[in-house]
């Protein structure tokens, strides 16, 4: 059994924190609003008042908040986690966020005698159910080595990429692919239905074949039953689109694919949609 803090109690990361419980590890949880986490605090989590103090009493944090900011503000200054956190201790960001910004954390982390990984997930809602996430860990070897067996209770891809900073670069590399690939299958629903046929039979058809993916199967069934609850939310995947850009503008690499998409998000966002799921893209052609 480990100590494990776990820091995000969202669409994910509850989901996530069940999967450790089941395995009998210990959960010390924190979320900035205690009543979203009432049904894990039933079931055996342990909470605390603030990430500082739950720091101190972990073997292993794991965080999964939303922007960027949010990580750097856990993690950084006097009342961050780093700080907090014994000697010897891992901790991993789960979070999607800035490569940068994770260099810069497991660098931090060095001071204190601490190891940090970036360990962003890809899965959605549905594989951190089902334990079967694909996570992109960047960081020290020797430290992913001793957290792989946590991680594999998360997750059935579980591959080190490289340095600090690289599960962040690998996440971007698979928002990009997600990027236009949803513009695909949304733009394929939207051809069958208007040529009259019917889009259950059709996705039956295309969803094995050549054209099939992950979204296709995944989400358009979604999509046609009118579910637009978020997996993902679009929020989210616009921040994510905002940092791959981001990224791409320091290489001085354009990636139309990436823009195109992120400007339909951008829209979705203005007209009341950013809480719902990425599947929701089938408003802008509706």
């Amino acid at each position: 059994m480990v100590k494990i803090g776990f820091i995000g109690t969202g669409v994910m990361g509850t989901s996530m924190i069940r999967n450790l419980m089941q395995q009998d590890h210990e959960l010390h949880i924190y979320t900035r609003t205690k009543s979203k986490a009432e049904a894990l605090l039933r079931d055996g989590a342990i909470w605390h008042a603030n990430p500082a103090e739950l720091a101190e009493q972990v073997d292993l944090i794991i965080t999964m908040v939303g922007y960027p900011s949010d990580v750097e503000a856990l993690y950084l200054g006097d009342e961050g986690i780093l700080a907090h956190l014994p000697a010897g201790s891992v901790a991993i960001d789960m979070t999607t966020s800035s490569p940068h910004l994770a260099a810069r954390l497991a660098e931090e982390g060095h001071r204190y005698h601490i190891d940090v990984l970036d360990a962003p997930v890809s899965g959605g809602d549905i594989g951190a159910k089902q334990g079967t996430l694909s996570i992109m860990v960047g960081g020290d070897q020797a430290a992913f080595s001793r957290v792989e067996p946590v991680l594999s209770v998360l997750g059935k891809q579980i591959i080190w990429q490289g340095a600090a900073g690289a599960g962040q670069h690998t996440k971007m590399v698979n928002q990009i692919a997600i990027a236009s690939n949803m513009i695909g299958v949304t733009e394929a629903i939207v051809y069958a239905e208007k040529a009259g046929l019917d889009p259950e039979r059709v996705l039956e058809s295309i969803s094995g074949g050549a054209a099939g993916s992950w979204s296709l199967s995944n989400l358009i069934p979604r999509v046609l039953k009118n579910d637009f609850e978020p997996g993902f939310f679009i929020k989210h995947f616009i921040k994510d689109m905002r940092i791959a850009l981001d990224e791409a503008q320091k290489m001085s690499l354009e990636l139309p694919g990436l823009e195109l998409a992120e400007k339909m998000y951008q829209i979705l966002a203005q007209n009341g949609l950013s809480e719902k799921g990425t599947q929701a893209l089938i408003r802008y052609y509706q």
